[in-house]
């Protein structure tokens, strides 16, 4: 039976014209840097504002040097508003920021990076946003996408597959190279989702767990910034939702679009993907389309099985043919920081999962494995809940080493999760000393897991970076 396939296309779109418009755009990484040229190549005026030091910036101010952009640094102060049109944030920006206060109190037009992608682009747009998976699905949709593209040319309707948005790079840089017939991917963060009014013609939200609460203030919050991703579609369009996270299937009413789903189990009323005796299904209403066994996934974890269910089911909402399917997820063995084997040492498989920046991500973590876990946990916490990782710690590890800003807040919820007091824990000051905690009780078959649940900031400049360190220092053991 012939799939009902996602057929339009995006309306050509021009965008709007910032021709003498003045656009203060507050964060220079790599999200500002790419807006900031992608304004000023349009004729905006363009003052570029930071609250690190000049000094701090000479990368960020070399790589705009061909333009003529202000700068403003080491602070944001009100004064920066004047006369500006346009206040474009990056993604790590706060929204309770003063600047941001005062720009929405004159009614300054916000916006950001990805916003300014979908008005200006003419492609075909994928939007993947999830508490979890997000980079992992987004890598396997950009696989299957590439497979069909060039393996099944005459059964698909693009030209070139990009991937970019929260993963790599900005895509705002290299809008003006992509064109009509094109395929994009896009990983969107809640950052970049509580800014938005306009959602892409293909919307998947893998799962809302708490995260970002230290962002957001509050789970109704977050959830209402995960929506905005679906909230704007039309009936031309489709939403993959993820059928078996309450809180995602719960948003299923607030888009117009077309419903695709994905699950563990087979679906009672909606097309979408499934597992059945150990092969991945599509069903589109009785229909059952067999894709591949589950045994050619290399990804570990329950969690990545569904991340594959995810990408399979935007596959087919996006119009492309179950075969790319197949050779996209075949021999994938994962984006790096996410559940990386890194080496075997003093007997044991020693694992880099930095990504896990929520208690959540650690314990899909912890539930990929059935040998003997040392889990190294901690970094900064994001004001989330760690009772049930808590309570998963005291079954599934045998050692816990907790470290950094955390350690006190784990190790204490852990303790109280442990009514038998059966469970070793070693606080170690930072990540360092505990990966040579980790070295002096490990054995044979174990396996040694960085898994933190909380962020990196407390140590280092983001999770790659946490990720490259442990590494490092376990390559040198």
């Amino acid at each position: 039976m012939e799939v009902d396939r996602l057929t339009m296309k995006a309306e050509p779109v021009s965008g709007k014209d910032w021709q003498g418009k003045h656009a203060l755009v507050v964060g220079a990484a790599r999200q500002g840097i790419a807006v900031a040229r992608f304004l000023a190549e349009r004729g905006a005026t363009v003052t570029l504002n930071d609250r690190q030091p000049a000094e701090a910036l000479e990368n960020a101010q070399q790589a705009l040097a061909d333009l003529s952009i202000r700068w403003i640094t080491g602070g944001h102060p009100l004064e920066a508003l004047e006369g500006v049109d346009l206040l474009c944030i990056s993604g790590g920006v706060p929204l309770s920021l003063p600047l941001i206060a005062e720009a929405k109190r004159r009614g300054i037009l916000i916006t950001n990076d990805s916003q300014l992608f979908l008005e200006a682009t003419s492609a075909t747009v994928i939007g993947i946003s999830g508490s979890a998976g997000k980079t992992t699905t987004t890598t396997l949709v950009g696989r299957i996408a590439q497979a069909a593209v060039q393996h099944y040319p005459s059964k698909v309707p693009y030209q070139k597959v990009w991937v970019g948005g929260n993963i790599g790079t900005p895509l705002i840089h290299q809008v003006d190279e992509i064109q009509t017939e094109d395929l994009v991917v896009l990983e969107l963060s809640s950052f970049q989702l509580e800014l938005m009014t306009r959602s892409p013609q293909v919307a998947a939200l893998l799962n809302i767990t708490p995260n970002h609460l230290d962002r957001h203030g509050t789970m109704e919050a977050y959830i209402e910034a995960k929506a905005r991703l679906i909230a704007y579609q039309s009936s031309a369009d489709v939403a993959v939702l993820n059928r078996e996270d309450p809180t995602t299937w719960n948003l299923r009413n607030r888009t117009a679009a077309r419903l695709l789903t994905f699950g563990i189990n087979p679906p009672q009323a909606t097309n979408g993907t499934f597992v059945h005796q150990g092969t991945i299904y599509y069903a589109e209403q009785n229909d059952w389309n067999p894709l591949f066994p589950v045994e050619e996934i290399a990804l570990r974890g329950l969690h990545n099985l569904a991340n594959v269910l995810a990408a399979c089911a935007i596959a087919v909402a996006a119009g492309l043919p179950f075969e790319a399917c197949r050779e996209g997820v075949r021999d994938f063995r994962g984006v790096p920081h996410r559940l990386e084997f890194v080496r075997n040492w003093g007997g044991a498989a020693w694992y880099n999962d930095s990504i896990a920046t929520a208690p959540e991500r650690s314990m899909a973590a912890l539930r990929s494995f059935q040998e003997p876990i040392v889990l190294l946990a901690g970094g900064r916490d994001k004001d989330l809940p760690w009772e049930a990782f808590a309570e998963l710690v005291t079954q599934r590890v045998r050692h816990l080493i907790v470290f950094g800003e955390a350690s006190e807040k784990i190790r204490q919820t852990v303790e109280k999760a442990d009514r038998q007091g059966r469970l070793p824990i070693t606080v170690c000051p930072n990540l360092f000393q505990a990966v040579q905690a980790a070295k002096a009780i490990v054995r044979e078959g174990d396996v040694v897991l960085l898994s933190p649940g909380g962020t990196s900031f407390d140590e280092f400049r983001d999770f790659e970076e946490r990720g490259e360190c442990f590494r490092k220092w376990v390559m040198n053991l």
